[in-house]
């Protein structure tokens, strides 16, 4: 018998999952949850959608697992920005994170966690409802830093954390806007820097 080394016909060739989640990724990012269609994913990711589904479920939960990564990946700024030792310092490398983020060669313009469900419709609501809590999620992180540093005497005492960490989700999601509509990384730093040269805001 002849040994070719090939795999039997008709079984599955493998595929790197990580590779194939980044693609998935890349794909919503750049189109949205609604504008990827399975096709674009699967076609990205090199794999049939019978396989998708086996290794990643449907497209509701390949989409919750690239935003994960996301999270893990290009927006590991934020969790890096939380450690910083103060409130400015954090929010500097918040706006200048998200400003590197949504200019970054290579990837699409723009956010993820923004962009992904900014037009969807009913197909898209599950998407659109796991992005609002995934930011709700990021400004509680952001008030809950910046009431440590109310507490440590970092900010003032009159300061509301709730208020500040809205501002600087503000900032962060309109500089992802202005990052997909083709504003420079330079122009956007500006726009950063601007709105910390009051810190905290009045």
């Amino acid at each position: 018998m002849e040994i070719t080394g090939k795999a039997p016909i008709g079984r599955p060739r493998g595929f790197d999952a990580d590779e194939a989640l980044e693609r998935a990724m890349t794909v919503f990012w750049a189109q949205g949850y609604e504008g990827a269609s399975l096709t674009d994913l699967t076609g990205a990711m090199g794999i049939t959608r019978k396989s998708m589904y086996a290794a990643f479920g449907n497209k509701e939960e390949l989409f919750r697992k690239a935003l994960d990564r996301y999270t893990e990946g290009p927006a590991a700024y934020a969790d890096r920005a939380m450690e910083l030792p103060s409130a400015r310092e954090v929010a500097t490398a918040f706006l200048t994170g998200s400003v590197r983020a949504t200019t970054r060669p290579g990837c699409p313009a723009g956010c993820l966690g923004v962009q992904g469900s900014l037009a969807a419709g009913d197909s898209g609501r599950a998407a659109q409802d796991t992005l609002t809590a995934w930011r709700d999620e990021g400004r509680a992180r952001l008030r809950d830093r910046f009431q440590r540093a109310v507490d440590e005497g970092d900010l003032p005492p009159d300061t509301d954390p709730e208020l500040l960490a809205r501002y600087l989700m503000t900032v962060a999601n309109g500089i992802a806007v202005q990052a997909a509509g083709g504003a420079t990384r330079p122009e956007l730093q500006q726009v950063a820097d601007a709105a910390l040269r009051n810190w905290p805001p009045a």
